[in-house]
């Protein structure tokens, strides 16, 4: 079984062993201009994110920083003052008319069948909202009486720009099997917006895009930092499949009230890589049974974990097996 084909059945709720990022592999071609802007492009040529910055789609110009390895609209000049001006305002990008083909050619060997093709989507609707209007601009806007039908009516023309997006992603790249999209809805602290909010503001047309995507066969995973526990049942309402959760969250928590309701992307605190096999095993078997269930699977965030050792990794896929059944 091929690494693709184990985290779909993962995604089935029919595990053969635990899943881990490093069965997946992510693709965000630079035709997409907020790829760029926002300093992600991952394609051939260009296999992990190596800087970036400059105009997105909407001509907003993104700083990288270094850093924190990603990109941030300096405030202060706000394209959009007035969410009610938003038609006068925007120049929409003409998506039908990216050089699809020219990326579809260039990176027809990138992706393989042997891994799970993730293609990230960057900037979701607050976050559009917030690099238009300046966090506090948008922060108001969503809640304003005077301009919440206006922010119903863009994010309603920007989800049938972002579905079209999507659609020629996947004729272009046939091997893509789902689509990570990113929309920050906290802060270390709390949640940006109130669940009510979220539920009028953003939910219908997120739902929109989901329901595109899994008409098409493709999982929908949501990647959203800060503190939003608060906002899981708006995530389940708005169809997403998978949360990856940033730790400031109470991970253990949120698996266990929401785990078959979401599949949560899990960290876990492995102990130093110099531990002895021993005390590596202790924490393996430690995670295996909180976040190892077949009927409420779980994905495994390894990126950046030195902790996760090549020797846990391997016990993780034998115990796994044997855990789930599968082991032949």
């Amino acid at each position: 079984m091929t690494d693709r084909e184990a985290y779909q059945a993962l995604l089935a709720g029919e595990p053969v062993w635990q899943i881990t990022t490093a069965e997946s592999r992510m693709f965000n071609p630079s035709v997409i201009p907020d790829a760029t802007a926002r300093g992600f492009v991952m394609e051939a040529g260009n296999p992990f994110p190596k800087g970036g910055g400059g105009k997105d789609m909407f001509g907003v110009n993104w700083e990288y920083d270094p850093v924190i390895r990603g990109s941030t609209v300096r405030p202060g000049q706000p394209m959009l003052l007035d969410a009610n001006d938003w038609e006068d305002v925007l120049v929409w990008p003409d998506v039908d008319n990216w050089n699809w083909a020219d990326s579809a050619a260039r990176n027809r060997t990138f992706l393989t069948e042997g891994k799970f093709n993730i293609m990230p989507f960057m900037t979701g609707w607050y976050e559009r909202l917030v690099s238009l209007m300046d966090f506090a601009g948008a922060a108001i806007a969503m809640v304003d009486e005077d301009q919440t039908d206006a922010v119903k009516a863009f994010f309603d023309k920007l989800t049938d720009m972002y579905i079209k997006i999507l659609d020629h992603a996947i004729e272009a790249y046939p091997l893509i099997d789902g689509f990570w999209i990113h929309d920050d809805w906290g802060s270390a602290q709390n949640t940006f917006f109130s669940p009510e909010t979220c539920a009028e503001m953003i939910v219908p047309y997120m739902r929109r895009v989901t329901d595109f995507l899994h008409a098409k066969g493709k999982h929908c995973d949501f990647h959203s930092c800060g503190m939003n526990d608060r906002q899981i049942p708006n995530m389940i309402a708005g169809g997403w499949d998978s949360w990856m959760p940033q730790d400031i969250n109470d991970i253990e928590k949120i698996y266990e009230e929401y785990g078959d309701q979401l599949i949560i992307h899990v960290t876990y605190p492995w102990p130093a890589p110099e531990a002895s096999e021993q005390e590596q095993l202790a924490a393996l078997e430690s995670y295996m049974a909180k976040y190892c269930h077949y009927r409420k699977p779980s994905l495994l965030n390894d990126r950046n974990q030195p902790g996760f050792t090549e020797f846990i990794r391997q016990e993780l896929r034998e115990r796994s097996m044997e855990r789930f059944g599968t082991k032949k």
